[in-house]
């Protein structure tokens, strides 16, 4: 029997940590149904998938011929939630810096807004386990959607709960972005659509496995569309859904 609650995960070059990240999802023995998107991984994650998807009735696996983007992938799974009729969506990554843990609480939440957020800014020991540069760059990105786009919550996060019996699809459909920016660019659409944003604290531990997938050229975008989204608040209302 379908679940109410889909959970939606992308990988791309996460070998080393869907199986675990299976596990430990299965053990928290939620009521929920599994989606990956994969985007053609090097290092066979997709056919990891397959084979896991085989043992698993709750699971699917959608293979998608090259890297096309986060955002982009958000939008794959976002889409596939609503045409499958699920009430709830949870996105979170791969890699373990999202932990399963969290899930429950978030879930509890669901019936009393439309987005849950996993912040990493609310508990002070959050991101104790990143780089010094990490910690830096992150906290920078939070700083910037604050002041600019009057966010605030964790903008720049992908642990959250969509609540889509509340949220009409065509809020997502008015997303550009295709990267990273979809996350702050998402945000922003639901706070000034005045649709309720619930902050849960999480710490986010460092990634056990592999390597970080944003690249300077997936930052210099992310940074273009803030301005471009920090004009429109300026100067129009087109972001306003009716």
């Amino acid at each position: 029997m379908k679940s109410e609650t889909l959970i939606f995960i992308p990988t791309y070059n996460e070998s080393e940590n869907v199986e675990e990240l299976i596990k430990d999802i299965s053990a928290e023995k939620l009521n929920v149904d599994l989606l990956f998107v994969d985007d053609n991984s090097p290092d066979g994650t997709g056919k990891i998938l397959d084979n896991l998807s085989n043992q698993h009735s709750n699971m699917k696996v959608i293979h998608r011929n090259k890297k096309l983007g986060i955002g982009s992938a958000h939008k794959c799974g976002i889409n596939w939630a609503y045409n499958n009729g699920y009430k709830n969506l949870i996105t979170m990554d791969s890699d373990f810096t999202h932990k399963p843990e969290y899930l429950n609480h978030f879930l509890k939440e669901s019936k009393n807004y439309h987005i849950i957020v996993g912040s990493r800014y609310i508990l002070k020991e959050s991101l104790k386990e990143w780089s010094l540069l990490r910690r830096i760059l992150t906290l920078t990105a939070n700083f910037l959607t604050k002041i600019l786009l009057n966010i605030e919550h964790d903008a720049t996060g992908a642990f959250r709960l969509y609540n889509l019996e509340k949220i009409p699809k065509k809020i997502f459909e008015s997303i550009e972005s295709e990267g990273y920016s979809f996350f702050f660019e998402s945000l922003y659409i639901f706070n000034i659509n005045n649709f309720s944003i619930k902050d849960i604290p999480i710490e986010l531990p460092a990634r056990t496995y592999g390597s970080t997938k944003m690249k300077t050229s997936d930052a210099i975008k992310s940074l273009l569309q803030l301005g471009n989204l920090f004009i429109q608040r300026l100067f129009t209302k087109k972001r306003i859904i009716k």
